[in-house]
């Protein structure tokens, strides 16, 4: 595991070198055909990853979110979203992060969070303790104690939860409802900040591969529990829900809101 987290790490050094000179110079954007916005920062990350991965490890696939997949029926697959949160990205803010995850048998063992800019980054894996490095502070470790009536919730958009369906919206409702508050935007960032005991629960739905990929390792290292909305831990081919919850006790609670 050391090895494949020191070949992550040089490749994520790599990617962060090549989003930097992207940021906040006026970068367009062009739309996707589902509307999202990518940007040539995007393509360049992952083209930067892919090759680094590709070389170190050529026997693994690769899944990323701008390029096509490569040799997923491999045991051990490489995950890739080079820029999560573009609309972050583009309008300049600094919750945007890249994710890179490694699936075994398409359940994830190993995930980094990495903010380029500000130089955080989490990294969790199966039996690992959670890493995390950068200037701005913060102690690894999820809020180990805290009740659902007085838990931070956090969600990237109204939007996101209502493309999933109205069923979706109505138990999301449930949930946002038994929580002390929500916040609204930070994608994959949120999660970052659930590990560092800033907020105690995220949940989201609709997401793809590379979203999540990362996304429970880091969070399960650092004390909390992820699972799909029935409670089911995420793997390929999975409904895209997701519930990032601080412990097992919360994580039980705001499960059995969303079931209501």
């Amino acid at each position: 595991m050391q090895d494949l987290i020191a070949i992550a790490d040089a490749a994520l050094n790599a990617s962060g070198a090549a989003i930097r000179p992207y940021f906040r110079v006026g970068l367009g954007a062009d739309d996707k055909s589902d509307e999202s916005p990518v940007t040539a920062a995007d393509r360049k990350a992952e083209e930067v990853l892919r090759a680094a991965l590709a070389k170190a490890t050529p026997a693994f696939g690769i899944i990323g979110e701008e390029f096509p997949s490569h040799n997923t029926g491999a045991k051990y697959v490489w995950v890739i979203d080079p820029i999560d949160g573009t609309r972050a990205f583009i309008t300049g803010r600094t919750s945007f992060t890249t994710l890179l995850g490694l699936l075994e048998d398409g359940v994830p063992v190993l995930g980094f969070i990495d903010q380029p800019v500000t130089r955080e980054r989490w990294a969790g894996g199966r039996g690992q303790a959670l890493r995390f490095t950068g200037g701005l502070g913060g102690t690894p470790g999820t809020r180990q104690s805290v009740a659902l009536a007085a838990a931070e919730l956090a969600a990237t958009s109204p939007e996101m939860i209502a493309g999933a369906g109205p069923e979706a919206v109505r138990r999301f409702n449930q949930l946002k409802h038994a929580a002390k508050r929500i916040y609204w935007g930070g994608d994959a960032y949120s999660y970052g900040l659930l590990a560092l005991g800033q907020i105690d629960l995220v949940a989201e739905h609709d997401l793809k591969p590379w979203d999540w990929a990362a996304l429970a390792p880091v969070v399960e290292s650092a004390g909390g529990v992820v699972t799909d909305w029935s409670g089911e831990p995420l793997k390929l081919g999975c409904d895209g829900s997701v519930l990032a919850s601080a412990n097992r006790a919360l994580h039980d609670a705001a499960l059995a809101a969303l079931q209501r």
